[in-house]
């Protein structure tokens, strides 16, 4: 065979190679790209669901602020959970806009609820928001208006223990006002930052006798 039929023939058997080899290269590609395809739907992030929100009641103006501050699914249920038992859309906003502040994840929908159930007001549950109180110390709040003890005590106990100041516990104030200890003179021992540790002094003093001015002027020296 000659040089020149030789290559000739190489030619037309590589030729007649590179359309297999071009479809091999095709269907590599291919194979990547779902690949890649299958990849994304594995990590993709399903869509936000705000029925719960709607089914507590909370109006479309509402979710679309909250939603504009890139609320999660986790954000959703603590906020129906708020919004259910009472407490108001602007609220909820409000709530979810300080823990934002913070850089906190919001998980006191369910502690905002049982302070609403246990009837301490809306600018209250804002005030102990604002205090960082909400979480475990939600649940002495409950326990303190559910034993007659007014927003404003709570409210003086939450702004001491918040700065780190001591103050009577809400189960002291709560055994002063059953031995018949006024409201007002207990919002003066806690304002006044009367330690826990004066407790049984007091209701030891009251029940031999101590009036309310007594108690004041022994215990709640500024």
């Amino acid at each position: 065979m000659q040089a020149g039929e030789y290559n000739e023939n190489m030619g037309n058997i590589l030729g007649r190679r590179e359309p297999s080899a071009r479809r091999g290269s095709g269907l590599g590609l291919a194979l990547a790209a779902l690949a890649l395809l299958c990849a994304a739907a594995c990590h993709s992030v399903p869509p936000l669901d705000t029925k719960p929100l709607d089914s507590a009641g909370m109006t479309y103006d509402a979710i679309q602020q909250l939603k504009a501050m890139n609320i999660t699914q986790a954000d959703v249920a603590q906020l129906a959970a708020a919004r259910g038992s009472g407490f108001s859309d602007a609220a909820c906003v409000t709530v979810l806009g300080i823990y934002r502040g913070r850089n906190q994840n919001f998980d006191a929908g369910n502690d905002i609820a049982g302070l609403v159930r246990a009837q301490v007001s809306e600018a209250t549950i804002l005030e102990l928001t604002k205090l960082n109180e909400l979480g475990f110390a939600s649940g002495e709040y409950q326990a303190m208006r559910l034993a007659g003890l007014s927003d404003a005590i709570v409210l003086e106990v939450a702004r001491h223990r918040a700065a780190g100041q001591p103050v009577l516990a809400g189960a002291s104030l709560a055994n002063l006002k059953n031995a018949g200890v006024r409201e007002l003179t207990l919002l003066e021992l806690a304002r006044r930052g009367v330690p826990d540790s004066q407790a049984g002094a007091i209701l030891a003093a009251r029940r031999h006798g101590a009036s309310d001015a007594d108690i004041i002027r022994r215990f709640a020296k500024l």
